[in-house]
């Protein structure tokens, strides 16, 4: 449910965009992060600088790469792993167009499977198109995606615009998504659909030399089948198929500050408060700090913590009879504190020509449900999750 994001729009790649991989853990039954493991501090930093040494500016095209990833998720008895490649090209000055394949084998012995079914292992994979066109001081940007795994089929659509305006001192986002899903279930022939509708408005202003600011807002709908045929509830102790709204609205505000205080780093601070009709509530703070060594080594840091209350129809164990039932840990009361590192190293470049980057993340992240329990021990559930990334790029 992450809003528009300056950095995470087409103009920086897709090759830390976490959300994807985690859609098919989801999907699975894990709770993961719905940010990308990546330094915003890093970014905005590199923005201020751009933006700032050159006072006014145009409006430019991403530049011409290409990266190729290979991702880790291990955690709560899930794990993800799979390669992922991008190519970006620019043509005629005013148009850039890209490709990504994205494959996600996952193998997943959760607490949902673990104690109501069997592991199992299966592959995703997800191909993605897009092309930005640059018109004065806008840009606009065109994406499709397409993934596909055994019983999930999730095809989206979407369309950016980013408008410079005030001499390039403050930029306006908007953004819309079309998602829709085919959900199975391959042991019994189940079949449903689902439909999503995201919006989103930013604005990103430049308030000193050193300092800028952002405040970005999305609001979601979705509709049709929105929980998981594999999963089950409990009511007085026995297991029943969840049974969700197949109607859902959320609502997200988000508020970012980055600065560079010091020569060769900066520091940020964001907050995100996020609820819907189902009566959840979440409040994400971050903290980071991001700092070169040398010309060749980059170096970022940050520490996220994350609180949720429960949806209004989630029970552990339910006492009485109702039309809606969930025991999906990722609706109950939980919070999650996680603590993230990040290096970067330049081992070739000529200006104006190419810049050769290897990459390498890692995220531990500590989960602690308040009102989900193993019912193998009674005990509340709690399980740490280690994600972790390797990448190179090379713009040319």
């Amino acid at each position: 449910m992450a809003a528009i994001d300056r950095c995470d729009t087409p103009r920086a790649g897709w090759a830390l965009r976490w959300r994807r991989v985690l859609r098919t853990l989801r999907h699975a039954g894990a709770w993961v992060p719905a940010r990308p493991l990546r330094s915003h501090a890093a970014c905005m930093a590199g923005v201020v600088g751009g933006m700032l040494a050159g006072g006014a500016h145009a409006v430019s095209l991403p530049e011409d790469k290409a990266e190729a990833l290979y991702h880790v998720y291990d955690g709560g008895g899930i794990k993800a792993t799979g390669p992922a490649l991008l190519v970006r090209k620019s043509m005629a000055d005013r148009v850039s167009l890209s490709a990504s394949y994205y494959v996600d084998a996952v193998s997943n012995a959760s607490i949902d499977v673990v104690t109501t079914a069997s592991p199992f292992d299966e592959r995703r994979n997800e191909y993605g198109f897009g092309a930005d066109y640059v018109y004065r001081d806008t840009l606009m940007s065109v994406s499709v995606s397409n993934s596909r795994e055994p019983d999930y089929v999730a095809k989206a659509f979407s369309v950016d615009v980013s408008q410079d305006v005030f001499g390039g001192m403050t930029t306006v986002n908007l953004g819309f998504t079309r998602g829709s899903d085919e959900v199975g279930r391959s042991d019994t022939g189940f079949f449903d659909n689902a439909k999503h509708w995201r919006y989103r408005l930013g604005a990103t202003q430049i308030l000193t030399p050193a300092w800028l600011a952002s405040a970005n807002v999305e609001v979601v709908s979705d509709s049709g089948y929105l929980g998981n045929p594999y999963r089950v509830a409990r009511v007085f102790g026995a297991a029943v198929p969840e049974r969700n709204p197949r109607t859902r609205s959320s609502r997200a505000l988000k508020f970012r500050v980055v600065g560079a205080p010091w020569a060769g780093s900066s520091v940020h601070a964001e907050y995100r408060y996020f609820w819907d009709n189902w009566d959840i509530k979440a409040h994400t703070v971050q903290f980071g700090y991001s700092r070169y060594f040398g010309e060749k080594w980059l170096a970022d840091w940050y520490l996220r913590y994350h609180k949720q209350s429960k949806a209004l129809f989630y029970s552990d164990n339910a006492t009485e009879e109702s039309t809606y039932v969930s025991r999906n840990r990722q609706l109950s009361t939980f919070n999650t504190l996680g603590l993230g590192a990040k290096v970067s190293y330049r081992f070739a470049h000529q200006p104006g020509k190419y810049d050769v980057k290897a990459h390498a993340a890692y995220e531990l992240k500590r989960f602690s449900f308040s009102d989900f329990t193993d019912i193998r021990t009674g005990k509340k559930y709690s399980h740490n999750a280690n994600i972790f990334q390797i990448y190179v790029s090379a713009n040319y």
